[in-house]
């Protein structure tokens, strides 16, 4: 890992990362209720010799050494410089999500530096979603309620990832002013075949329903 951060600080400064997108699709009743396009921000890292490395190898180590924050920064200057919604005739509205770690919540200077960017961009309300894990959300949840209102005011959405992973995923939820929750891939990946995993989605999605959250 320590070996990372001098590679990670490198392909900083000669901004090696590149982003994937995946989109999100509603399916169901939901394509005509939700038909605006809906993306999600993916990171890959090109190493020195052009091999594309996954976050699974890098992220550890960036979060560790306190590194994603420089990374977090980067992703969401390229997502507002170059990707964002902006607006125009005849052009859908479309929300781009970029996944933010535990390190950059707690660091006030992060917030600073997301202020001011969104304050030189003119965007669409809705079109900046920053995703956070549930774990990440609990462990501070003091800092993370304040950063969510700050950029919710600013027209900002959020998306709660790997929902349903921890114990007090439900309690937690009236104090996370968040606007989709994303369900643990855990519960989803055997919906078809396990009835536990399938009542855990139902409820999951009804109380997303009742709160007025989306769930993907």
């Amino acid at each position: 890992e320590m070996h990372w951060v001098s590679k990670l600080t490198r392909a900083c400064d000669e901004s090696r990362f590149e982003l994937y997108f995946q989109p999100i699709v509603p399916i169901g009743a939901n394509v005509l209720e939700h038909p605006r396009e809906h993306f999600e921000l993916m990171l890959r890292l090109r190493d020195e010799s052009g091999m594309l490395v996954t976050p699974a190898e890098f992220i550890p180590a960036a979060e560790r050494y306190n590194v994603m924050p420089s990374i977090d920064r980067w992703v969401v200057r390229q997502a507002l410089d170059r990707l964002v919604h902006r607006g125009g005739a005849g052009v859908k509205p479309y929300p781009i999500a970029v996944n933010l770690s535990g390190t950059s919540l707690n660091d006030e200077r992060f917030l600073e530096y997301l202020i001011a960017e969104l304050s030189s961009h003119e965007l669409a309300p809705g079109a900046m979603c920053f995703e956070i894990t549930e774990t990440a959300a609990i462990a501070n949840l003091g800092n993370v309620v304040h950063f969510m209102r700050e950029l919710k005011a600013r027209g900002c959405h959020f998306a709660l990832d790997d929902f349903g992973s921890g114990l007090s995923s439900f309690m937690y939820l009236k104090t996370l002013p968040v606007d989709y929750l994303k369900i643990d891939g855990q519960f989803v990946e055997n919906v078809t075949r396990d009835r536990v995993d399938r009542s855990m989605v139902e409820a999951i999605s009804q109380v997303g329903k009742t709160m007025g959250i989306h769930t993907i």
